[in-house]
């Protein structure tokens, strides 16, 4: 069966999109948003691939959005969102396995940001560092409250169907 794009999946996108943003914003109200240390809340989205392919334009699309309000560099507005990007991607790919669906952000993010990090925000000689301390942060994100947010909303029946 085709699937076709359809007004709903185009509003649907734009809602995780926003949502995204909200949620970073939250998080940059306390701190949390970007640098070393992060834990974006938003990131907990990334585990909506495993229930509609609108996520994946949405978490970019939020994730450029985001990264451009609260005043990231344009490599870190770049590069931060490629990782997104891959990360749902990733998750879409093992939607068949949610339980392990939260691994590719937290893959994408951890290698992909502490190279943004180093670059751009001139900490050259603390990678590792950074991949531990984005990591964690998206573990949390992704992997605690992703996992939080798909119990959730797996006994949502129809939420998400075209």
């Amino acid at each position: 069966m085709k699937k076709t794009f359809n007004v709903k999946t185009l509003s649907l996108g734009g809602a995780i999109a926003a949502l995204y943003v909200v949620l970073t914003l939250v998080a940059q109200a306390f701190g949390l948003a970007s640098g070393a240390i992060q834990v974006r809340l938003s990131e907990a989205l990334t585990i909506l691939p495993v229930f509609t392919a609108a996520a994946v334009p949405g978490l970019t699309v939020g994730c450029v959005l985001a990264n451009l309000i609260t005043g990231c560099a344009m490599w870190d507005v770049v590069f931060g969102s490629l990782a997104t990007l891959l990360g749902a991607i990733g998750t879409r790919l093992l939607r068949s396995k949610p339980l392990i669906a939260w691994i590719p952000p937290v893959l994408s993010n951890a290698i992909i940001v502490p190279i943004v990090l180093q670059k751009v925000y001139g900490v050259p000689d603390a990678w590792w560092y950074l991949v531990l301390t984005v990591g964690a942060g998206e573990v949390i994100a992704c992997g605690i409250l992703g996992l939080l947010l798909y119990k959730a909303l797996e006994k949502v029946p129809r939420l998400f169907e075209n």
